[in-house]
């Protein structure tokens, strides 16, 4: 049987796998700067939890989800995204009634969406996201746009494009809804079957079509901005002066609606701007959601987040050619000549280990001309070469790799010898 990988999945090989978790570190530090705590969700949940607050006229509803019967007949689906499970968490362990609000979350894991397999999406992949749940300041809308691109800067990128709207409230959905169906109705026939479908139920949705993102009509349809009541255009304009205050550019873009239904007000897409990228240019999209807490049966409690793609950073670093600063050095190679010179050697491995010295040894019974090429091949900083007079001194000659130079240094003072040029 000829096993292979999934279609729409991946393994992340050793090599890589280096670059995720400096991602992942680069992240989780960024988090704690910025006070948002880690939270954990299952990885499936209520098929209705998603149908309810993603929207059923989406395409990650209607297309995209994997949803399965459990053995008590129960609808269950593998999260498409994160933060109606991070809602669902947040009222259902009535965070809402901690003192200080917003409570601010983050969350890092596998979502899973059945598209197409293409550079940078796949139908198992992994998000960061954060959400700011319980505040309406459009401060903390600037300050969860700000995160994302902390995140993106410092892991290296430069070519980034952050683009902005308002997707109004409630009233202002309303009215640019009527001018929509105005608008596509007298052509509708032109458009693809998924937009005939949304031109009642969720008219918005057609101007986030991939399908028909060329006709002329998309063009010319009515911005929601124009549609702007009072409020959400003081809401929106404060929002655009502390992303100013704190040095962010942005371009407002009236087309921009996201595919999710629970947006409303602010929403945001930042893309790469490089050109070796391809197609798929956005890295992170996000937006304020007040509604959803409520729709999922807890009090009034607005609420901001972002997601973003970390297969997606690490194709916009590659198409920028820059590299992560990863740190998977070898400091100690030990090279045996014998089976005693062995024992020895699994010894002092365990007490260079203990100190944080890393540490690697021959488990294939090579020669000692073969150990040294692979200390070579591991890059190791240093290598000692234990035999019979090594154990009868006690001592060893450790060779400073990069240097091309040895001292020799009793066992019982390895560890302090190494210890102190570890840190030099």
């Amino acid at each position: 049987m000829n096993y292979k990988v999934p279609r729409g999945t991946q393994d992340i090989l050793p090599g890589q796998s280096e670059k995720w978790q400096k991602v992942e570190e680069i992240i989780r530090q960024l988090c704690q700067v910025y006070r948002y705590q880690e939270i954990r969700t299952p990885i499936f949940e209520q098929t209705e939890l998603f149908q309810r607050s993603v929207g059923d006229t989406t395409d990650i509803v209607q297309k995209e989800m994997y949803t399965f019967k459990d053995r008590g007949d129960r609808s269950l689906t593998l999260r498409p995204e994160g933060t109606a499970a991070v809602v669902r968490s947040y009222v259902e362990h009535k965070m809402f009634g901690q003192p200080d609000q917003p409570v601010k979350l983050s969350y890092i894991g596998p979502m899973f969406r059945y598209e197409r397999q293409q550079a940078g999406r796949y139908r198992q992949f992994v998000q960061f996201g954060v959400e700011a749940i319980g505040s309406k300041d459009p401060a903390i809308d600037a300050e969860v746009i700000a995160l994302a691109m902390d995140v993106y800067e410092t892991a290296g990128l430069k070519n980034l494009k952050l683009v902005i709207n308002s997707l109004g409230d409630a009233d202002v959905r309303a009215a640019h809804r009527d001018a929509l169906i105005k608008h596509f109705e007298p052509h509708i026939g032109d458009f693809c079957s998924d937009c005939q479908n949304r031109l009642e139920k969720n008219p918005l949705r057609i101007l986030d079509c991939k399908v028909d993102r060329e006709n002329p009509l998309m063009a010319t349809a009515p911005a929601l901005t124009d549609y702007l009541n009072e409020e959400s255009a003081a809401y929106f304009e404060a929002v655009k002066k502390y992303l100013d205050v704190l040095g962010i550019t942005y371009v407002v873009d009236p087309n921009l609606v996201r595919g999710l239904d629970y947006y409303n007000h602010t929403t945001f897409e930042i893309m790469s701007t490089a050109t070796d990228l391809g197609a798929i240019t956005t890295l992170c999209g996000g937006g304020r959601y007040n509604g959803l807490v409520e729709q999922i049966g807890g009090p009034e409690s607005p609420g901001i987040g972002f997601a973003m793609s970390i297969e997606r950073l690490l194709l916009a670093l590659e198409a920028e050619g820059r590299s992560l600063d990863t740190d998977n050095a070898l400091d100690m190679y030990i090279v045996a000549m014998d089976e005693q010179a062995k024992l020895k050697a699994v010894e002092l491995a365990s007490s260079f280990r203990a100190k944080g010295i890393s540490t690697e040894l021959d488990y294939a019974s090579r020669k000692v001309k073969a150990q040294m090429k692979s200390a070579d091949r591991l890059d190791a900083k240093w290598v000692i070469v234990l035999g019979e007079s090594e154990l009868e001194e006690q001592a060893a000659n450790v060779k400073n790799m990069e240097l091309g130079s040895q001292e020799k240094v009793p066992f019982h003072d390895l560890v302090n010898y190494l210890t102190k040029h570890k840190v030099q």
